[in-house]
């Protein structure tokens, strides 16, 4: 089977980014719109002054002329003229000439302290109703863009939950999730062994697996990843080895059992105990981690199996062993973290395996068994899930208390996880409960303010996994009552689900077999060569239509018999008999008068046994019977000895 799209990456998206980008496209689209209109506006002002200045150099020059001329005629004229030309004389101005509709007008010296794009210019109503009618559709735009912003804000409103399937794994419990990165199959593991194929693409509404296996014979699945190239799959069970599988189930790799009798097992070339969990890494491909009760972390690769990359030994701040519980890469690889019995957290660089980076010795409670570390989508947030039912928050930039904490959330499976939504705003986890003691629950909290913001009641059984892809954007989850939930939305999902629910339910093929027994013969002669049977449905409607073949048969008779037919009574001797002479049962209350009936016909017609002893027995003798204590007196002496 090949499969050309295993060796690209899938492709993420940062929501927070691109909502970031389009938030900022809309502001800078509406900074270059007002300055190009604050530039368009100061070329037509300066147009229209330029245009009006020259209109006025005409008329300025005739005015000139006209008083010269009323000065000159202002002797000879009467006092009334010479009035007239001292008024005109006092209204003329020092500078440049004014245009003519600013001379007509007062002169408001306030606007000159106004702030802000000038005012548009005089004359041009047409052409500024057409720049507000675009400045407008900026304006809706914009605030269109904020408004979808806004309502993308509130993280509760991309919770896919409106719909959901079930997908039946078994009885116990679903204990391992794990879905591709092109979100096309997801696989279940539980308590029961078997591991699960689901292809959402090849699903009907019945919502079956195409396969089912067992890998790791009769031991409890713990965790089920693929990798980061989807064609592999890393089981990890209660055995103290992992085991790599295909797509379609076949193992392509076994981890080797290390010497439990060496002391430092640093020394030993894989685990020696029980597995908890494992973690492919997600940027190498064929390298992944694993954890075990031998108080190791160990890194492996594919191409090695006889052999451990590395081993990381935690280690309490006395320097004594510790046995971690969980362990998970960062997202950019470099980093391994690991939770431990004793409630620390240890988290080591990829490349230096001999102390930790950071150790924070209290995370949780001590003897509790924490069931999740996982990393952040930005990689500077950590997530632990403990086994004190509490979810807290960790920076690993300053890795010395806790950010948040929130308890209250009960645990009972020691796989009980947590999960970062596509976006980085929330975190998921699941609680537990004991039977018919209410119904689990999925808890989402936003990570900013750590806020319960939103419950899903799953079912009435414990929460075990949860799994949000980041492609699919759909929750997966595991419960204890053996059901795997997805839940999705028609509108915020892709893919996944929302392939198999619109596919009806095949009907059951009936079993297509032979009606009678065909011998191929492909060398015979043509006469001696049996007709083919070139549709055995056709020959079944034929068979149905013929009255012999199509008999039903009777079915057995119960009692004495009816119709002519003999009562089955069972297997004995006498039951064939009955049934093969069919003879008539009478219920004779005294035997002996019943033999005694037929004793004259057969002494005046002697035919079966008289003849037989006519000649050495011709008068019938009986032997007499003696009682118990006259064989006793007739006892020879030695038998009476003996005893």
């Amino acid at each position: 089977m090949g499969f050309t799209g295993f060796g690209k990456k899938a492709r993420t998206f940062d929501l927070e980014a691109m909502f970031e980008q389009t938030r900022r496209t809309a502001v800078e689209r509406s900074r270059k719109t007002l300055e190009a209109r604050e530039k368009e506006e100061e070329m037509n002002r300066e147009k229209e002054l330029r245009r009006q200045s020259e209109d006025l150099e005409p008329t300025s020059s005739s005015s000139n002329v006209a008083r010269d001329c009323s000065k000159s005629s202002s002797r000879d004229t009467s006092s009334s003229e010479s009035e007239t030309s001292s008024e005109s004389s006092d209204d003329e101005l020092i500078g440049p000439p004014l245009p003519l509709k600013m001379a007509e007008e007062p002169v408001n010296h306030m606007e000159e302290d106004i702030l802000g794009p000038l005012p548009p210019p005089l004359g041009e109503d047409v052409e500024d109703d057409d720049d507000d009618d675009d400045d407008d559709s900026e304006e809706e735009e914009y605030t269109r863009d904020w408004r979808y912003e806004t309502t993308l804000e509130n993280p509760v409103q991309k919770i896919p939950d409106s719909h959901e399937i079930t997908l039946k794994h078994g009885t116990k419990t679903v204990s391992a999730l794990g879905l591709d990165p092109s979100g096309a199959r997801l696989v279940t593991g539980g308590y029961d062994y078997d591991v699960k194929f689901w292809d959402f693409a090849g699903m009907d509404a019945s919502f079956k697996a195409f396969r089912s296996l067992q890998p790791c014979e009769c031991h409890q699945i713990k965790s089920l990843q693929y990798s980061n190239t989807g064609d592999m799959i890393l089981v990890v069970s209660g055995s103290s080895q992992a085991k790599v599988i295909d797509r379609d189930g076949f193992e392509v790799m076994e981890c080797i059992k290390g010497d439990q009798y060496i002391v430092d097992m640093a020394n030993t070339k894989g685990h020696t105990a029980m597995l908890h969990t494992g973690s492919w890494h997600p940027k190498i491909k064929g390298e992944f981690v694993t954890c075990s009760n031998d108080a190791t972390v160990r890194t492996w690769e594919v191409e090695n199996p006889k052999k451990q990359k590395s081993v990381f030994k935690p280690r309490t701040m006395q320097g004594k062993k510790v046995i971690p519980t969980t362990c998970t890469y960062s997202r950019d690889g470099n980093l391994i973290a690991a939770a431990c019995q004793n409630g620390s957290i240890q988290i080591w660089d990829r490349n230096l395996t001999v102390h930790p980076k950071f150790h924070y010795k209290q995370a949780h409670d001590p003897g509790t068994d924490t069931s999740c570390v996982t990393f952040s989508y930005d990689g500077n947030v950590l997530a632990s899930r403990g086994g004190d039912d509490t979810l807290k928050l960790w920076d690993i930039r300053q890795f010395n208390k806790p950010l948040f904490s929130a308890s209250g959330l009960p645990t009972m499976f020691p796989m009980t996880d947590c999960c970062f939504s596509p976006d980085d705003k929330l975190i998921v986890t699941g609680t537990s409960v004991q039977r018919g003691c209410g119904s689990g629950k999925l808890v989402f909290f936003e990570r900013r303010t750590f806020q319960r913001v939103y419950e899903i009641d799953i079912t009435d059984a414990s929460v075990v996994r949860c799994l949000w892809h980041p492609k699919l954007n759909q929750i997966m989850v595991g419960t204890g009552n053996g059901l795997a939930k997805v839940y999705y939305d028609p509108n915020k999902s892709q893919r996944g689900a929302k392939l198999c629910v619109v596919k009806t339910q095949r009907k059951a093929k009936q079993a297509e077999t032979l009606t009678q027994d065909y011998i191929i013969t492909p060398h015979a002669l043509p006469m001696f060569r049996e007709p083919r049977q070139r549709s055995t449905r056709k020959q079944l409607e034929k068979d149905r239509l013929d009255p012999l073949k199509s008999h039903k048969p009777e079915p057995p008779v119960a009692g004495p018999g009816r119709g002519g037919r003999v009562g089955t009574h069972g297997g004995t001797l006498s039951s064939y008999i009955v049934k093969n002479i069919a003879l008539d049962k009478t219920d004779d209350s005294n035997p002996r008068e019943a033999i005694l009936r037929h004793a004259k016909a057969a002494e005046d017609n002697p035919y079966w046994v008289s003849p037989a002893y006519s000649k050495t027995q011709p008068k019938t003798m009986f032997a007499q019977v003696e009682s118990d204590d006259e064989e006793a007196k007739n006892e020879p002496e030695w038998k009476k000895r003996k005893i």
